[in-house]
């Protein structure tokens, strides 16, 4: 029997508003609290960061502001951040808010340093006033705070709990992602054709929140301009689809200021999770139940390969993760069956896997053009009973093993890459 609850409570807790790129945003979303808990005027910053955040909080936009990159972030949320916004932060930012901002940053009291032995997703943060010191360490995934202290008195300390002791705490230490493994696809499939629409309603938000950032992204003067173009260029509703998703992402890059719907800890992951689904059942008159349906499955599709894969890793999570989930939606909204719907998952997999990830920036919008067209193609082919055979490449003899085989290849045979990418990045060789 599916638990249908534990479900709702991984969607619950992994579609969630994001304002701006979720890398800065999750250093911004430290600061925040380690300003609160230091409590006086903050005169040094220092924050580590691993690999992964530093990749991608190098040249993205901060909302509100044509600033970059995570120190103005951070300076950004000594300033106007407020820890109970979360990944929504800095929604507070107007001009006066800026120019302190812009100040803090000149008078470099903020370092940044990257912690090259930090495994996956980490953030630390420690803050110096005159007469007192605080800290906050972020691990695993963007607003998973696991440490905090003050003068050297630990307020929290997550780490020290096992398993068993976070789950029965209110410890969130423990992230219920993880449980969506103990669910196989199939089990998945039969949730979103199953479930009481009811408690899928907060999907709808979703929906009209990433499409009013790609309205804004197709018809306004932003970043390179990619939205528009793709916009101009519209042939059918897949390409439309492609444009409004490019353009959403586009806005979000270059700092424009709303919120999207993440999925996975990830905007432009909620950004190719929804926008194609919305878009191509409401040119094709599907019901507004069964589109809400196809992104529930869109979701738990990308939950469950970034459970494995990661939060942040060398490969594209837009591509290998949200596009996969997007295949995976497009097939069941087009009434594919579970062998269809599964198919469509190897298939993009098959395709798409290559793509790494160089850092959040205004390409990405670009990126996820193309994780919409594959995602298209994959669900096509799939509907025809075209797949790609399973002794291909790293594809499994289930669809569940080729998700780990995917993550075995991102985690294990690329655990060099981000090092690479971010040297590369940083020296411009």
């Amino acid at each position: 029997m599916i638990n249908n609850n534990l479900l709702i409570e991984i969607l619950k807790d992994q579609v969630k508003p994001a304002l701006g790129c979720t890398e800065p945003g999750a250093v911004a979303y430290a600061v925040a609290r380690a300003k609160e808990i230091l409590d006086s005027n903050v005169e040094n910053l220092i924050i580590g960061v691993n690999s992964n955040i530093l990749k991608n909080g190098l040249g993205v936009g901060i909302p509100g502001t044509n600033e970059r990159g995570i120190i103005f972030a951070a300076a950004l949320s000594l300033v106007i951040g407020k820890s109970e916004y979360g990944l929504e932060v800095l929604k507070d930012v107007k001009k006066e808010s800026i120019k302190e901002a812009l100040d803090i940053v000149n008078s470099k009291i903020i370092t940044l340093e990257l912690n090259k032995e930090a495994e996956g997703l980490y953030i630390s943060v420690e803050a110096f006033s005159k007469n007192n010191t605080s800290k906050v360490i972020i691990k695993n995934s963007h607003t998973n705070i696991v440490f905090e202290s003050k003068n050297d008195e630990v307020l929290l300390n997550k780490d020290n709990l096992n398993k068993e002791q976070s789950i029965s705490s209110t410890s969130s230490n423990y992230e219920i992602k993880y449980e969506i493994q103990n669910f196989n696809i199939k089990k998945l499939i039969d949730f979103s054709i199953n479930g009481n629409i009811e408690d899928l309603s907060f999907i709808q938000d979703g929906i009209d929140m990433n499409l009013c950032l790609a309205k804004i992204g197709i018809s306004e003067d932003l970043g390179m301009g990619l939205g528009k173009y793709l916009y101009d260029n519209v042939m059918d509703v897949y390409t439309k689809a492609k444009a409004y998703t490019s353009g959403a992402s586009e806005a979000r890059m270059s700092g424009y200021p709303l919120p999207v719907m993440s999925s996975a800890g990830s905007g432009n992951h909620g950004l190719v999770a929804i926008i194609p689904l919305s878009i191509i059942g409401k040119e094709k008159n599907i019901s507004e139940e069964k589109i809400i349906r196809s992104i529930t499955l869109s979701h738990l599709v990308t939950i469950y390969v970034k459970s494995y894969i990661g939060s942040l890793s060398p490969v594209c999570g837009c591509g290998v993760a949200a596009g996969v989930g997007c295949a995976a939606g497009l097939t069941f909204m087009g009434g594919g069956n579970h062998v269809q719907i599964q198919g469509s998952i190897n298939n993009m997999i098959a395709g798409i896997t290559g793509m790494i990830c160089d850092g959040a920036k205004l390409g990405c919008s670009y990126k996820l053009s193309i994780s919409v067209d594959a995602a298209i193609d994959a669900s096509n082919m799939a509907l025809k009973n075209i797949f790609i055979p399973i002794d291909n490449g790293i594809l499994g003899e289930t669809t569940e093993q080729t998700i780990k085989n995917l993550a075995h290849v991102s985690n294990t045979g690329m655990n060099n890459t981000d090092n690479i990418i971010l040297d590369v990045m940083l020296n411009k060789c």
